[in-house]
């Protein structure tokens, strides 16, 4: 029973990315190119070769983070939409630390300032949905996705304004001080901020399958009513879980600015962001911490092999951006099952008309 459901998840997961592939590789074809050498570019340069596996890995560092805040309260159906913006606030105001404080201090001392620092904001960027959520009963997916509209605007205003760079001839925040900074592990891409990844991701696969809260995430993404009735209170649940998330995504945003960014921009986090990537990879590992980095990994390759296909081949780097797009219709699609049940009305609908033909028939 057990190999059964876990195929099951294995094939949900990898289904959306051969559809993925399988259409992008029509639309090679359809450009009169040959989609099995793209594809092998892509995954040979950014997963077997060596200076490609561990650029790879750096840009997979805060997708974990990212994957790993949604996957913490998605399990237990909280939809916190938020994680986006607790990153981004960890990030500004790690970098804004990073960059006024006084240059001469240690650089561990720095380094975990301004990483505790991220790691406040973004927990204070969640608790505001949290609280409304747990004793208000306000819709916390409407609350997060506003709060990231309105968080994006006060971002634009005190990086072109309060803490804007004078000396730069674009919108962005000073650099932050050398000492603020992980450097590159052995002139490769990677920094530390992968393995700070790793033992979030193993703090995290330790809570969600062998704590006390972790059964109780599982219980309340089943049935919160039923949760409640057995004596778990769920208000203080949904208070630690979007806690968690935002403790997530802000070590995710400082730590990308201390070791890929170094100021923030107004397209620091790119397009959709690495919070909404972080969406995809929850939904394509099935919100389980170890299918959340491989799928971090798997995302990460593709940007990273983006570059290799244009330049090893006549087929423009755009065709990466088709495969992402059509995932996430994909994961979409599946997401909207799983939250409307569709399949399962579809299928009660045609048991009900099959029923009631039988009995006519009779």
């Amino acid at each position: 029973m057990k190999l059964h459901i876990l195929g099951r998840r294995l094939l949900n997961s990898i289904l959306p990315v051969l559809l993925a592939f399988v259409v992008g590789g029509i639309v090679i074809v359809a450009i009169g190119e040959n989609p099995f050498e793209t594809y092998a570019i892509l995954l040979e340069k950014s997963l077997f070769t060596s200076r490609g596996f561990f650029t790879t890995l750096h840009y997979a560092s805060p997708l974990i983070l990212t994957g790993l805040a949604i996957a913490v309260t998605f399990k237990a159906n909280i939809y916190n939409m938020g994680v986006e913006g607790s990153m981004l606030l960890g990030a500004f105001f790690a970098g804004i630390a990073g960059a006024y404080l006084p240059e001469t201090l240690n650089p561990l001392l720095m380094q975990s300032i301004c990483l505790v620092i991220g790691i406040v904001c973004g927990v204070l960027f969640a608790l505001v949905p949290a609280l409304l959520k747990a004793y208000f009963h306000v819709d916390e997916m409407v609350v997060t996705l506003m709060l990231n509209y309105a968080l994006s605007k006060v971002l634009e205003f005190l990086s072109t304004g309060v803490f804007r760079d004078v000396t730069s001839g674009y919108v962005c925040t000073p650099v932050i001080h050398e000492n603020a900074m992980f450097g590159r592990i052995a002139g490769l891409r990677i920094t530390p901020f992968f393995f700070i990844a790793i033992v979030g991701f193993i703090v995290m696969l330790v809570v969600m399958r062998r704590s006390k809260l972790g059964y109780e995430i599982t219980a309340m993404g089943k049935n919160a009513e039923f949760s409640e009735a057995t004596g778990m209170r769920v208000n203080r649940k949904i208070i630690i879980l979007m806690v968690i998330s935002g403790v997530l995504s802000g070590l995710a945003g400082a730590g990308w600015m201390m070791s890929e960014k170094f100021h923030y921009t107004l397209d620091f986090s790119g397009s959709p962001g690495l919070g909404w990537d972080g969406m995809l990879v929850s939904l394509l590992g099935g919100h389980s911490p170890v299918g959340v980095i491989i799928a971090a990994v798997l995302y990460a390759a593709l940007k990273t092999g983006a570059d290799n296909i244009n330049m090893y081949s006549t087929v423009p780097k755009e065709i990466v951006s088709v495969v992402q797009a059509l995932i996430v219709l994909f994961l979409a699609a599946k997401f909207i099952d799983e939250r409307l049940g569709v399949r399962k009305q579809i299928s009660e609908m045609l048991a009900r008309r099959k029923a009631a033909k039988a009995g006519e028939e009779a």
